[in-house]
């Protein structure tokens, strides 16, 4: 009788059985570092916070995250915690992280609705996309600003907005307003600007439809006189006679001094500088 041959193992169980042995290699290995050291280990909530109120005032804005984080973690309840997660939201900001500091604000507000600083929250949110948009604005000189989206400024606008109605006698509403008119001019200048863009390639009711928008939206915005003199020229453009009489008796009725027929719509100033 034939003896059998003996079973060589495939080379895919030869491959499976290297890999587990890797594995294994791996995993020993990293059994065998050394831990991490953690030097705030044990420390208290009050040290906690002390350390990360030192590192804010030094500038250090990473180390006062990592200490804020642990002491929220560590210690989730009681006036430490509740500090820390508004704190948290400021120092996200001051280390450039916008869309962090905006969860923790959120979240401040939504988990503490009562606390006395729920308008400092409000307020912080509102900065936080003020100064985004503003600093995107510092960059892009040379970018056509008909690609921007102004939604950075729009929710800086709510933020603000829902504060000074919620608090209307909060310390922070009067700067608050000031940047809503700010902002109000600023986004109806952008809304101007694309209208202009449009009228200049020849797209006249793309241009009409974006002066309207600036006009029906911001109504008191100093924008508001290009924006009429555009729908003159827009509805002039596209023989929409009626439309373009209307359009020149509210401009001559409320900017009766008008320097648009004279100089028309070409700008030696960037729009945005209004700050």
């Amino acid at each position: 009788m034939m003896r059998s041959l003996p079973a060589f193992p495939t080379f895919a169980a030869s491959l499976r059985w290297l890999l587990a042995l890797l594995a294994a290699a791996v995993l020993a290995g990293c059994s065998s570092l050394p831990a991490e050291h953690d030097e705030t280990a044990g420390w208290s909530a009050n040290r906690l916070y002390t350390a990360a109120r030192e590192a804010q005032t030094e500038g250090s804005w990473e180390t006062a995250v990592k200490m804020l984080e642990k002491l929220e973690a560590r210690y989730p309840y009681g006036r430490y915690a509740q500090q820390a997660q508004l704190e948290l939201a400021y120092v996200y900001w001051k280390s450039n992280e916008p869309g962090s500091a905006l969860a923790a604000a959120d979240r401040f507000i939504k988990l503490h609705p009562n606390h006395p600083a729920v308008d400092y929250a409000m307020y912080l949110k509102g900065l936080v996309n003020f100064n985004e948009d503003l600093g995107l604005i510092g960059h892009i000189s040379n970018q056509d600003l008909t690609e921007r989206d102004p939604k950075a400024a729009r929710e800086a606008f709510e933020s603000f907005k829902e504060l000074i109605t919620r608090f209307p006698d909060s310390k922070y509403a009067p700067d608050s307003i000031k940047r809503m008119n700010y902002l109000v001019n600023a986004l109806a200048s952008l809304e101007v600007h694309v209208a202009r863009y449009y009228i200049k390639r020849g797209a006249y009711i793309a241009a009409a439809n974006r002066a309207q928008v600036a006009v029906e939206t911001y109504p008191h915005a100093p924008a508001i006189e290009e924006a009429l003199y555009i729908l003159v020229l827009a509805y002039e453009k596209l023989e929409m006679k009626e439309l373009r009489d209307d359009a020149e008796r509210v401009l001559k009725k409320n900017f009766p001094n008008t320097r648009f027929y004279a100089e028309g719509i070409e700008r030696k100033t960037a729009w945005w500088r209004l700050w």
